[in-house]
């Protein structure tokens, strides 16, 4: 015991204190502002590799987006990426940001099913779904579970077994030869169950959405209770957007 107190006073508090309030480093690409700064339309439709900008008003998806800062490196007078990490929503329209506004993006709390609350408040189990994924999503989900972020703490874990789960949480654009893997996961969680989808991919499939090796009727077939948006999405976008949904 001593020497498990020894340690602690020697490194100290590790994991992050307040996690509602912390703020992400300052790589980090968050929620962007649109400024209402005339340019040419088409030539900053035309910089966004994955087509997450329209036009008429000028509008950013970030179910599409990518993060890569192409529009704000080609119109930095047009287009802001920010550090506000918080952009997780359970309504997907919520995830197109607009010329001119500068609002947070936030869950509508009146179209959260109410057991999602009372059951899931304080400990929440979810069983994590790679369909098709490269890799990136899921390195920042195993992020949520360390020292720093101690995603454990708030009762929200991820289960080896859909069996031992509250829901799934998909990465990926969903895979055609993951998409019965994925509903199978789905159909052996217990009801009531919930569906997260973190990352570009998932949300939208992503640069892959047009592709005939991507299934997306699983998603399409069922009600999304939460989208985490992200190329990855941070471990503070996730930790927040999962608290939001729960509490």
């Amino acid at each position: 015991m001593f020497k498990s107190l020894k340690i602690f006073l020697h490194n100290g508090k590790q994991y992050i204190p307040d996690i509602r309030a912390a703020k992400a480093p300052g790589v980090f690409r968050g929620r962007p502002v649109i400024s209402t700064e005339k340019v040419d339309g088409e030539a900053l439709k035309d910089v966004c590799p994955a087509g997450a900008i329209s036009l008429s008003p000028v509008s950013i998806d970030l179910g599409r987006c990518l993060f890569c800062g192409e529009c704000e490196h080609c119109f930095p007078a047009k287009i802001h990426f920010t550090d506000d990490c918080h952009l997780a929503t359970n309504v997907r329209e919520r995830l197109i940001v607009r010329e001119g506004e500068d609002k947070p993006i936030e869950l509508d709390k009146s179209l959260i099913r109410p057991e999602i609350r009372k059951a899931f408040r304080n400990s929440l189990k979810l069983r994590q779904v790679s369909a098709g994924g490269d890799g990136s999503c899921e390195a920042e989900l195993n992020a949520t579970g360390n020292v720093q972020f101690d995603m454990g703490r708030f009762g929200i874990e991820f289960a080896a077994s859909p069996r031992h789960a509250d829901g799934v949480l998909v990465t990926g654009p969903v895979s055609a030869n993951m998409a019965e893997a994925l509903q199978l996961t789905y159909d052996a969680v217990s009801e009531p169950k919930v569906i997260i989808l973190d990352g570009t991919d998932a949300i939208s499939g992503g640069m892959y959405a047009d592709s005939p090796d991507v299934d997306r009727s699983f998603i399409e077939n069922h009600e999304i209770d939460l989208y985490i948006p992200g190329n990855p999405a941070h471990p503070l976008t996730i930790i927040n957007g999962l608290l939001d949904l729960t509490r």
